[in-house]
């Protein structure tokens, strides 16, 4: 008798548990954002979807036009823009071009507003629950994170007639799930672990665990072991000290991660797994990056029997001697154990793809198995000096068969917007989930992260998740490499690309571009700018900084507009003068490009060129379309 009653008082546990399991609402899915130490779990019966303004032709009218910003327009020109059946809860909303229309959502086939809401006051702070940090705008891309849970569908209309660059991201849920609907007007436990949600992230910096801490010097012929462990557990933290120590354009040090004896699970340059960026410390995320001279990284890493983080470092070529690498790591070790049916162990997909094929895809990660994607790490280099069309690509997921996702532009997808403009995706910056890693005009180069902690993407049986190169705009020469983050039940890429010389040094380019829009200027007398128009009529001076080229010689051409009220200048440095006069007038308007101007030299103290001007009230006009910097071979 006593022992029929345990065994339903069991049942009666479990069933309130498997329950448990089964409640979907905003307390719920804010906690998918603060539980990194879940990160591992495989999520269950959930695919994770989103609809976009992506050009369907293939083109590249993602939401310029807005023709293919909506799924349909009703009767009164309102637009419908977001449109899914059964379960589930949207995690991601992005926009770079947000404006002031009224966005409806309807959840379980009501015709009338569950809650409506400007769609700018998505992203502006103003309106809550939809608040810093997973509300916000930056890198010309609007983003939010705040968790809408839905039952028995949901319907997003705009008011408006136009609507423009849009991403929606969103995971379904069985229909057995118990459902809450999403009400703007949280309860005090949804805002509770809206508030905790900060605290939680800022605890991740402090891995629990067993510290094993390392202090070694790193050779070609000595690699340094900086975990070794043979009981099962988990790595909650690895930190490596020095940052500045792995900084460089060869990429020397690797890093190897292996468990339980298999092929290793991760093997690249240092560098590009903490999101350096072209040979420097850049990304400052969540979970991975550089701070305070110290590389960390925060993704749990589950193991069953072993675990080994080896550093190595590449033999130098041409005969050069090695730079001996002084090593300080801490390696944080918990004794929870691998549960290989319920989580998956960690990896990273380490793809440097040199000269990148047109209308050929830049491959994040393919495999096939059973896991779910988590980040991705990318660094893009133009081969043709100029502009950065190259990031004009569009990120595209294959899961289990079906296409779930096609983003609207590189950029876009790390959240961001606009590059090469003023204050948008023109610099490094890093916020928890994404970033840019770098934007430079002169070098043809950029790069972003992100993160995908409650929008990680579970597959059954496979996926291929790449960025599209062409055959737009985009398809001109580069230089990828990406690093793919994604648990599952063992390595599903097909087989690992072993780091080189040739792979992993950075590529500097001969023939660097600088173009108004993002030049750097100081003003001496009475000078306006406007655009790339440069008016002075008293002898002004216009100082131009160079300081990210790098140091060498110089020819320095430009692309000019000559005109009937151009100006003449010279150039200098310092106080040297280094050109020949050099007239912008022309009896009519005239286009004159790549210029030859005058040699130049760019060192520790002369990183910049100062354009004078002749005072004359009538020709006083300089209008420069970008210059232009070929790099002499000594």
């Amino acid at each position: 008798m006593k022992r029929t009653t345990l065994y339903v008082f069991l049942c009666s546990i479990t069933l309130n548990l498997s329950a448990q399991e089964k409640q979907i609402n905003t307390v719920t899915e804010l906690s998918k954002l603060s539980s990194i130490k879940d990160l591992p779990s495989y999520w269950e019966n959930t695919e994770v979807k989103q609809f976009s303004s992506y050009d369907t032709t293939g083109n590249n009218d993602d939401g310029f036009s807005g023709k293919y910003s909506f799924i349909r327009k009703n009767a009164d020109s309102s637009l419908v823009i977001f449109e899914a059946k059964g379960n589930g809860v949207i995690n991601r909303i992005w926009t770079p071009t947000p404006n002031n229309d009224m966005l409806d959502f309807y959840f379980g086939g009501e015709t009338k507003p569950s809650f409506s809401i400007r769609f700018s006051d998505l992203f502006s702070g103003k309106s809550f629950p939809f608040i810093s940090p997973l509300t916000g705008n930056e890198l010309g891309g609007y983003f939010s994170y705040i968790p809408i849970t839905f039952k028995n569908g949901c319907k997003i209309v705009s008011r408006g007639k136009k609507m423009e660059f849009y991403q929606i991201q969103y995971r379904s849920y069985p229909k057995n799930y118990q459902v809450k609907n999403f009400n703007p007007n949280l309860n005090e436990q949804e805002k509770e672990a809206l508030k905790a949600l900060s605290q939680d992230w800022n605890n991740i910096t402090k891995p629990l665990g067993k510290l094993i801490h390392t202090e070694a010097i790193l050779t070609p012929t000595k690699s340094v072991t900086i975990a070794n462990v043979n009981q099962g557990g988990r790595i909650t933290g690895i930190k490596l000290h020095h940052a500045d120590s792995f900084r460089g354009l060869n990429k020397d040090v690797l890093i190897k991660m292996s468990w339980d004896d298999e092929r290793p699970a991760l093997f690249m340059p240092v560098a590009d797994f903490f999101g350096y960026a072209f040979g420097k410390e850049s990304m400052q995320s969540l979970l991975i990056g550089s701070a305070d001279n110290i590389n960390y990284c925060y993704f749990p890493m589950p193991f069953q029997q072993k675990a080994k983080i080896e550093l190595i470092q590449l033999e130098s070529t041409n005969g050069a001697v090695s730079t001996p690498v002084k090593i300080e790591a801490e390696v944080y070790v918990e004794d929870r154990k691998y549960n290989s049916l319920k989580e998956g162990r960690f990896y990273a997909f380490w793809n440097p793809e040199k000269n990148t094929i047109p209308g050929q895809p830049h491959l994040f990660l393919q495999g096939k198995g059973k896991g779910h994607y988590v980040g991705t790490i990318l660094q893009a280099q133009g081969l043709n000096p100029g502009m950065t069309l190259f990031f004009e690509g569009d990120d595209v997921t294959t899961i289990d068969g079906e296409m779930r996702m096609h983003g609207t532009g590189s950029e876009d997808y790390f959240n961001g917007g606009w590059y090469a403009l003023l204050d948008r995706w023109d610099r490094k910056m890093s916020l928890p989930l994404h970033g840019s890693l770098d934007y430079s005009l002169p070098f043809a180069r950029t790069g972003g992260y992100r993160l995908f902690i409650s929008d990680k993407m579970p597959f059954e049986k496979e996926i291929k998740h790449t960025m599209e190169h062409g055959p737009e705009n985009n398809n001109k020469p580069g230089d990828y490499t990406s690093v793919a983050f994604y648990y599952a039940e063992k390595p599903i890429n097909e087989g690992s690309i072993l780091p080189t010389h040739t792979l992993t040094k950075v590529y500097i380019p001969d023939t660097l571009m600088v173009y108004p829009q993002l030049m750097q200027y100081t003003i001496g007398g009475a000078v306006k700018i406007d655009g790339n128009v440069l008016h002075s009529t008293n002898g002004g001076q216009v100082k131009i900084d160079l300081s990210e080229l790098p140091k060498g010689s110089y020819k320095l051409y430009a692309d000019v507009e000559k005109s009937t009220d151009g100006a003449e200048i010279t150039v200098w440095q310092r106080q040297k003068l280094v050109s020949e006069p050099f007239s912008y007038y022309a009896e009519k308007r005239e286009s004159s490009p790549n210029s030859y101007i005058c040699d130049i030299n760019l060192d520790d103290f002369k990183n910049a060129i100062t354009l004078h001007f002749k005072a004359d009230d009538k020709k006083s006009i300089v209008n420069i379309h970008r210059l232009i910097l070929i790099r002499q071979k000594n």
